[in-house]
């Protein structure tokens, strides 16, 4: 196999350019389906019936601690990668271990969000803008999760192989999935949550 030596190793082979190629067609795929969701919930954010709306389950602190977990989680990930592209394997399983806890963190937080909406009335059946909203933060947080799996995988396969053309790929096109949930989640905060609380 060519390997490019002019480009970053993630990008070292014509299948690997293909692989990022293909996984920047899948991200298409994933905002048509967040675009959606966020409709929804636009459309049935008013609908609540007699259940309780944003402003009387939001919490800042919590969305806050939320925010700045996922957004430093985005920045880790970028030095992971930069790390990988110098070579160094430590930092950039370091980093990359960084992510994943920072990710893990705000999936804790939001699960036991999950669990204060419902003690406050807020299930699934109480109104049309609960439903909405849990399928929204539910689909993101399903996405971090599955995040969390791979990005386990990555770290392992890095640790025992080192920067290999497939390593190396695997990695990159885990960064922009994590930057990518990483812009969604910035959406979730400003239209859902902060527009909630108004």
């Amino acid at each position: 196999m060519n390997i490019d030596a002019t480009k970053p190793l993630e990008y070292g082979s014509e299948e690997n350019k293909n692989k990022i190629f293909g996984f920047w067609i899948f991200l298409g795929a994933e905002i048509a389906l967040f675009a959606t969701l966020f409709t929804v919930y636009f459309v049935l954010v008013n609908r609540y019936a007699s259940g309780p709306n944003g402003a009387e389950i939001f919490e800042l602190s919590g969305v806050l601690i939320e925010t700045f977990l996922l957004l430093t989680s985005s920045f880790t990930i970028g030095l992971a990668v930069h790390s990988m592209r110098l070579g160094l394997k430590k930092p950039m399983m370091i980093f990359f271990g960084i992510t994943l806890l920072l990710g893990l963190g705000f999936l804790g937080i939001e699960i036991s969000e999950f669990f204060t909406y419902v003690e406050e009335g807020a299930k699934l059946s109480t109104s049309a803008f609960v439903s909405a909203l849990f399928v929204l933060l539910g689909t993101h947080g399903a996405h971090v999760g599955f995040g969390l799996l791979w990005g386990a995988s990555i770290l392992l396969q890095v640790k025992r192989q080192g920067f290999t053309l497939a390593t190396a790929n695997k990695s990159f096109i885990f960064s922009l999935y994590w930057h990518f949930l990483d812009v969604i989640w910035v959406f979730i905060f400003s239209f859902v949550y902060l527009k909630g609380l108004m």
